[in-house]
């Protein structure tokens, strides 16, 4: 199945063997058996239409909601990162946003163009099309209130529009997407004042800095505010903070946060997630939920 790779004409990059951990914001993680960056919707419609179905596929934005286990990926990751990233204004509330844009950047662009209510999307560690799959949010915003339609595509090539009704949105959860990729959205907006939204935009990411450990690399949150109560509080009130597994630890700025020093392991960081999940639910009864996809195999193929 993978040789058949190998042939394939595409117009993007199709490489094998691509170590995925300079690709996500841990630093961890095996290769990907293959790795496919689209050069854009069509040549990635195409490359699905002329691949098995069965064909394992992952899709990865800029890394920073993932584990990479230390065994590598199987089958093909496609990479959006720096791909499918345009963006433009179609009118008065509207702009249109690639799925491989980093939320970052929508966020200062619609600010640029006078457009309100997306400066949280600046608190998104991600690309737009992982914030389309999880509804992400920062700061009491989430992007599905603010979508339009968007434009998925499924594992056959084919595409296809969706509106917010298509699917069940809810805390970090979007279900009904599965077997399709998010190429672009439709987001409406309210028109306002560009340097307020701009300013709006530095005093959460000065709130960001303060809480959180940016100097370290790490995947953001990592666990799912369970209903009534927060996780790094949790965290916390267990005794947890400082908790370490080889060059992993669970921060000590911030509890819902697991670092890693330069010399962690992907299996050092899952153990801390599966530590702080055992000590917390015998402690207080509560069963945390990953907010990060962990993906591929503990283990190297021979």
């Amino acid at each position: 199945m993978l040789s058949h790779l190998a042939h394939l004409r595409v117009r993007g990059r199709l490489e094998r063997d691509v170590p995925l951990a300079p690709l996500t914001s841990w630093r961890v993680g095996g290769p990907a058996d293959w790795l496919f960056e689209p050069e854009d919707a069509d040549d990635l419609a195409h490359f699905l239409a002329s691949v098995p179905e069965t064909l394992p596929r992952t899709v990865l934005g800029l890394g920073s909601n993932v584990l990479i286990r230390d065994g590598g990926v199987d089958g093909v990751v496609i990479h959006f990162a720096g791909t499918l990233n345009q963006r433009r204004r179609l009118d008065d509330e509207r702009v249109e946003l690639g799925a491989g844009l980093a939320a970052a950047q929508a966020a200062r662009f619609c600010a640029a163009e006078g457009l309100t209510g997306a400066e949280f999307l600046a608190g998104i560690p991600g690309t737009v099309g992982g914030a389309l799959a999880m509804n992400a949010g920062a700061w009491g915003g989430e992007i599905w209130p603010l979508v339009e339609w968007a434009e998925a595509i499924d594992c056959r090539g084919l595409r296809h529009m969706r509106t917010p009704a298509d699917y069940e949105i809810a805390y970090r959860s979007v279900r009904g997407c599965e077997g399709e990729f998010f190429v672009r959205a439709v987001l409406r907006l309210q028109p306002g004042d560009t340097d307020a939204a701009r300013e709006r935009i530095q005093a959460l990411l000065r709130e960001r800095a303060e809480r959180q450990p940016l100097g370290l690399p790490s995947c953001g949150s990592v666990f799912r505010n369970p209903q009534g109560a927060h996780a790094a509080a949790l965290i916390e009130q267990a005794g947890l903070k400082g908790l370490r597994r080889g060059g992993a630890e669970v921060s000590r700025k911030h509890a819902n946060f697991i670092t890693h020093d330069g010399s962690a392991t992907a299996a050092d960081i899952e153990w801390l997630i599966d530590e702080v999940r055992t000590r917390v639910e015998a402690r207080f009864g509560v069963r945390l939920d990953p907010e990060v996809r962990i993906l591929g195999r503990k283990e190297m193929q021979v």
